[in-house]
């Protein structure tokens, strides 16, 4: 009987464990879903019948379950405490108002997907993929390949000025109206247009580049577009169109530059003599584009009000303005040099100018004050436009030019292509050219549709701008010799030159990364972080227990979700329709994003308002939330595009970089983030876990070689990868005669190959190949035509890696070598 007795206990507290490990999958699942409160309740109550529970708890279960189920019950006995104690520690961060302005300016998008833990992929994958209308195909095919044609890169960068023919072309054809509505004599184009000219142009000259894109990005036509009175609309916007007007925008300052919020520019409000409300103003700006050359300065300013004039007070705050530049007390004409680029980038100054408020204040009186929104609403949406065709434009004319040279260089009688240290950069300059357009792409899909998503378009400006960085390294590092001598037949020195100039413009890169991709990315893009502090600030009880237990929530169902994709590694989660390669990227995105989620709420739960000041940590995060973005913008691409297989290699070899970006981002947030009482659970074993159940690595040598190989050939593919740049056929321009050395090299290798096969089977001597045409010939190992083509190749090989050199008085003259 006692060994029975022994056998039936045992049976029992083998069912109560495994009743116990039923309960925890069964939560786990139930959270998974992100199951509402009620189904909790019954699973709960399911949990404790099966474990016999007592009527007591049963009763101790039923009065928290009433209390936590009925939202204003809820209210009154819980959330009104968690209220108190959080009014009492200030736990929650304190928001100023010019972060608020930012915080509001534009909307969320794709990024409030990827940071809720489930994200929708099959959505993201239905995300508009923009084309050119007819009339803007005419524009790039007519005016702006006309303009990219007058463009000599060599005479504008030794020279220092952008040619009087080449303004007159481009005030002419209405460049600086890209944005003005048609109804105000602009072009009225898309923003997917003005990226396109943007990126033809870097692909000619930087220098033009930007004076292009300044006027059509944050400035007065923009500012007027969506915030003008009806009489500035009529006065400026023509006039901007038409070139008539050169704008400026007067934003940073000596103290002020990515926080532009402590600008000092000041403007006072009087009453002139004709009873009219004036301004005097006074600044100090400096790294401002076309100021020297400009007619209307657009002016960031602090506006004070001291004899209360409209009303609201002394001080209201940050105000856009729009100054001619002939105002007396305006000062311009003086110069930076931004790194030896020949754009106008300028001080000014402005002493005791007094303009008509109503005239000058854009928006007119009704705009006083708001200025710091107008100017994160336009920034919202240009960072996501102008500098990511920039570095599109330059990395794709750096991947057209490096795959020619390393076909057409050759070392030890080889292309230098085929030498895997060459290979490996080659194959990162390729990668990044797809990346770069996939993300450029992606982004102007929902500028064009109108939304203006402030988080995504910084990570546009910081990942792009940082791509494009490090491709033109690489490039750099391939061409040699070829690259770091500078003359008209070197296209790529001016933009390795010219590379921190993007990095520093429209807010500093260091800046976007750790306070504004996370800082405001972890307020805006969660789906109740925001509402919290709002209904905080607000003292909403109502709002606010909607918001905190909403985001408790959040994070059990984030922690549900990321324990069983991390168990599981990503399979349970559910993929769109998609290529079957495709899947597993998916499935890793998932589990990204629910272990984010749920590691962006511990770090706010245990770091509070102190969080936006641990800027590695909160760079950890954006890199992470980055490369989530990223990756689902190449899936997009690849989707749009047909699956094509050819673009395989270059589709894996991203978005295994971004699964081991996310892996290096988690892998510094597991060491650092500091839990009081856990920190050695969470870096020792969490983290360790981590690792050993890694999201991703690099991807393999075979992805790499593959990707070159495919850049180093003539046909459909490499065209496709550099469609939109500026690529002229005349072979006394550089890239025309690389291009055509290129196409001619490949042409001849079946006959080179002829020859270093009679070498090895001793029908022709061990020499170089080009000391053997003529006996290759005679032997009719080769025919005549392939004689001639071998002939050809040798020689447009020679000229096309020819570098530039000057006599004395050219060198030190600064004269154009033709």
């Amino acid at each position: 009987m006692d060994s029975i007795s022994s056998l039936y206990g045992y049976f029992l507290e083998s069912c109560t464990w495994a009743w116990v490990l039923a309960s925890v999958v069964l939560l786990l699942f139930v959270g998974f879903f992100g199951s509402p409160l009620i189904v909790w309740t019954i699973a709960l109550a399911v949990i404790m019948a099966g474990f016999g529970a007592p009527v007591w708890l049963w009763a101790v279960f039923a009065v928290l379950a009433v209390i936590f189920n009925i939202a204003p019950i809820r209210a009154a006995l819980v959330t009104s405490g968690v209220f108190g104690i959080f009014k009492k520690f200030e736990f929650l961060p304190k928001i100023s108002d010019t972060e608020k302005a930012a915080l509001d300016a534009g909307v969320v998008w794709v990024e409030k997907d990827l940071f809720s833990g489930k994200p929708n992929f099959a959505n993201l994958m239905k995300e508009s993929y923009p084309d050119l209308t007819a009339e803007e195909k005419a524009f790039m095919n007519g005016p702006v390949n006309t303009l990219c044609a007058m463009i000599d890169h060599w005479e504008i960068y030794k020279t220092k000025e952008i040619p009087p023919a080449i303004w007159d072309y481009i005030k002419k054809e209405k460049f600086l109206g890209m944005i003005v509505p048609k109804e105000y004599g602009g072009l009225g184009f898309s923003a997917l247009c003005h990226s396109e000219v943007i990126m033809k142009i870097s692909s000619r000259s930087l220098a033009v580049a930007i004076q292009v894109m300044v006027p059509n990005s944050l400035g007065p036509a923009e500012l007027l577009a969506h915030y003008g009175t009806d009489a500035q609309k009529k006065h400026w916007l023509p006039r901007l169109a038409d070139g008539l007007e050169i704008p400026c925008f007067g934003l940073t300052e000596p103290n002020a530059g990515s926080d532009a919020g402590a600008i000092t520019s000041t403007g006072v409000l009087f009453k002139g003599p004709d009873g009219k409300i004036q301004i005097k103003l006074n600044w100090n700006k400096r790294w401002i584009t076309l100021a020297a050359i400009s007619s209307v300065i657009g002016l960031a300013f602090r506006l004070r009000d001291p004899e209360n004039l409209l009303g609201k007070g002394e001080d209201l705050g940050i105000t856009c303005g729009l100054i001619p530049s002939n105002t007396p007390g305006v000062v311009l004409g003086r110069r930076h040099d931004p790194l030896n680029t020949p754009f106008y980038n300028c001080p000014t100054q402005g002493k005791d100018v007094i303009v008509n408020a109503e005239d000058a204040i854009v928006g007119g009186l009704a705009g006083a004050g708001k200025g710091w929104m107008m100017l994160m609403e336009c920034l919202a949406a240009g960072r996501g436009i102008s500098l990511p065709a920039q570095a599109t434009g330059g990395t794709k004319l750096a991947m057209r030019v490096t795959s020619a040279h390393s076909v057409v260089r050759r070392q030890f009688g080889v292309s230098i292509g085929k030498f895997e240290g060459v290979e490996e950069p080659l194959a990162r300059i390729g990668a990044s050219t797809y990346a770069l357009e996939a993300m450029r792409k992606y982004c102007l899909g929902a500028l064009d549709k109108g939304i203006k998503p402030g988080v995504i378009t910084a990570m546009q400006k910081y990942y792009t701008t940082e791509m494009g960085r490090k491709v033109i390294i690489d490039a750099m590092d391939i061409m040699g010799g070829a690259g770091i001598s500078l003359g008209p037949r070197n296209v790529l020195a001016e933009i390795y030159i010219a590379t921190p100039i993007g990095i520093t413009v429209e807010g500093a890169n260091i800046m976007t990364r750790t306070l504004i991709i996370f800082g405001q990315g972890a307020l805006r893009a969660h789906p109740f972080a925001y509402s919290e502090v709002k209904a905080y600030e607000a003292n909403d009880l109502k709002a606010f227990d909607r918001a905190f237990f909403g985001h408790i929530g959040h994070i059990v169902r984030n922690t549900c979700r990321a324990i069983l994709l991390s168990c599981s590694r990503g399979y349970l989660a559910a993929t769109p329709d998609c290529h079957p390669q495709m899947k597993v990227y998916f499935r890793r995105m998932s589990w990204t994003s629910a272990t984010f989620a749920l590691l962006s709420d511990v770090a706010m739960g245990v770091l509070g308002g102190s969080l936006k000041m641990k800027e590695k940590i909160t760079g950890r995060f954006a890199d992470i939330l980055a490369h989530m973005y990223i990756a689902t913008a190449i899936l997009r691409r690849f989707e749009a595009e047909g699956r094509k297989e050819e673009d395989l290699p270059f589709v894996h070899y991203n978005l295994k970089l971004c699964m081991a970006e996310i892996q290096k981002g988690f892998d510094g947030i597991f060491d650092n983030l500091k839990i009081p009482g856990l920190r050695w659970f969470f870096k020792g074993w969490i983290g360790a876990w981590s690792r050993i159940n890694s999201i991703g690595s690099q991807a393999s040598d075979g992805w790499t070689h593959a990707i070159a190989s495919a850049m180093m050939k003539d046909g459909e593919l490499r065209n496709r990868l550099t469609d939109g740049i500026y690529l002229p056929t005349d072979r006394t321009q550089a890239v025309g005669r690389l291009d055509y050395a290129f196409s001619v090299v490949l042409k001849a290798e079946a006959a080179e190959k002829k020859i270093k096969k009679a070498i090895r089977d001793g029908a022709l001597p061990k020499k170089k190949t080009n000391l053997l045409f003529d006996d290759a010939r005679s032997k009719n190992i080769i025919t005549e035509e392939e004689f001639k083509l071998l002939q050809e190749a040798d020689a447009v090989r020679y000229d096309a890696i020819l570098v530039d050199d000057f006599n004395e008085e050219q060198y030190h003259a600064n004269k154009v070598i033709k």
